[in-house]
């Protein structure tokens, strides 16, 4: 097996189909192919085998998906790196992975300190140059289902990111389940502008859309005119995005696009706020899927749903995997009850590059333990509270803050909203809520503590109420609390 076969199968079924459409250019699925087997050829030249790592440092470009197929065939690994970036977080990846060779963009290149990562053996730019000078005839190296594919560093919130180690395995089986669950077809156009370095970009939507030959729309990011006016020209067919991206376009006249061609939304990477989720279907008449998972399951772990939709819940476990709610003990609790999700099915991860003993602790017994807090309802159902290390214990109430922030939401007045803790001398932390405001809307910070008196109990109210006119927010668009706490 390898995960490239899925590209390689499209080359000989519909080798004019386009699989990419960005910008003012496309290529066809031959196209692509051919040009990730010069690129193979070229990292073969270079002295790159099976088994040496190679980073891919570059943005939402054509070249990302032509690199990483190259990677994969020769059985090599390729290590995401996030664009977002700087020199010092660069390094640590890098020396962490000890890639030999590094694809790149040039405004990138002044980010990796090469004096500081002896591994790095080049830098790789200009792509042009190393396919016309290779082959485009290349076999695809096999590989076994457990032999790593690829590095995907978590996002590092409570120490030093972690290299999540994805197998080849890991990754065929999530695209197929992805593929069936959300039913992507040959003929679908997916956009895509969330970044290609993270799980959901990379699996969930690139990955999927080549398994199925469907066309991925690539975008740099998320811009809204330019995507907006996408989906028109390109009659896209399947929208992703994450909640933020889906409050901001609830908050945004649509009049003067023809958005028809959407036949399917889909919401991840962070909680959707039920009152968001209702609007969107009041508004559009199409519920907003909602998938959950994380970077060591592939990422799709819990899908909501093929059949029956519970607006609230990300689902049921994907065919092949079993979620579990466990407690401090690693015990099962009873059904409606909370504790850890956790996860085992085909999707986990080999483990944690170079890390033995958080491989062990995050794997213990068999599952993969996510840090989330949910329950499961009678039916199987999952339903998330929070991170676990984002609960706000004030005075030994445990609060989680997703819950304080459903209630917010429902407030006429509050486009965006993250409750958070804060040190507190006498309760040991309090509740604080950042909140972003609808455009000419008006509120206080009493009004919004009264509001929410009036709905919750009384120590998971907000003692203090900041207005900002945004929230920081990652490169996928999920609100960054650990910035907002240091801010």
């Amino acid at each position: 097996m390898n995960i490239v076969h899925h590209v390689e199968t499209c080359v000989n079924e519909f080798p004019d189909h386009r699989a990419i459409i960005f910008e003012d250019t496309s290529l066809t699925y031959s196209q692509l192919n051919s040009a990730a087997n010069g690129i193979a050829n070229a990292l073969k030249a270079n002295g790159i085998n099976r088994g040496d790592r190679v980073g891919l440092y570059l943005p939402n470009i054509p070249g990302f998906a032509i690199c990483y197929l190259a990677i994969l065939k020769l059985g090599a690994i390729a290590v995401s790196i996030n664009t977002m970036f700087k020199s010092d977080e660069v390094k640590y990846i890098v020396n962490d992975s000890e890639p030999k060779i590094i694809f790149t963009v040039a405004d990138l290149v002044p980010n990796i300190p090469l004096t500081d990562c002896p591994s790095v053996q080049n830098i790789v730019i200009n792509l042009d140059n190393w396919i016309n000078q290779a082959s485009t005839d290349f076999e695809a190296t096999e590989m076994k289902e457990h032999d790593p594919a690829v590095l995907l560093y978590t996002s590092g919130t409570t120490g030093f990111p972690k290299g999540a180690t994805l197998s080849h395995g890991n990754v065929i089986s999530n695209a197929q389940s992805t593929v069936h669950h959300a039913g992507f077809t040959h003929d679908d156009r997916m956009i895509l502008f969330l970044p290609l370095f993270h799980v959901f970009g990379q699996n969930f939507i690139m990955n999927a859309t080549f398994t199925a030959g469907g066309t991925l729309v690539l975008h740099r990011r998320f811009i809204l005119d330019e995507v907006l006016n996408s989906i028109q020209k390109h009659r896209v067919t399947m929208f992703f995005g994450v909640p933020t991206i889906f409050i901001t376009l609830l908050n945004t006249d649509l009049s003067k696009y023809d958005l028809s061609s959407i036949r399917y939304d889909f919401s991840a990477a962070a909680t959707m706020p039920q009152e968001i989720s209702r609007a969107w279907t009041e508004r559009f008449g199409r519920r907003i899927y909602e998938g959950y998972g994380l970077t060591e399951c592939s990422p799709f772990a819990c899908y909501n749903h093929d059949s029956h939709h519970k607006f609230g819940s990300v689902g049921t476990a994907i065919r092949g995997s079993q979620i579990k709610i466990l407690d401090a003990g690693d015990h099962e609790v009873p059904r409606g009850e909370w504790g850890e999700i956790c996860i085992r099915g085909p999707g986990v991860m080999v483990g944690y590059w170079n890390r033995a003993g958080d491989t062990e602790f995050a794997l213990r017994n068999g599952w993969l333990h996510s840090g989330d807090i949910g329950m499961m309802d009678d039916e199987g159902y999952v339903f998330i509270m929070d991170r676990l290390k984002d609960m706000i214990n004030a005075a030994g109430f445990k609060i989680w803050p997703a819950e304080v922030e459903q209630f917010l939401y429902q407030h006429e007045a509050i486009k965006e909203v993250a409750v958070y803790g804060v040190p507190d001398p006498i309760k040991g932390e309090a509740v604080k809520a950042a909140v972003v405001l609808k455009k000419g809307a008006h509120a206080t910070s009493d009004e919004i503590i009264a509001f929410c008196r009036e709905r919750i109990a009384a120590y998971k109210v907000p003692s203090v109420v900041e207005f900002l006119n945004e929230l920081p927010k990652s490169a996928t668009g999920k609100i960054l609390k650990r910035v907002l706490r240091t801010s």
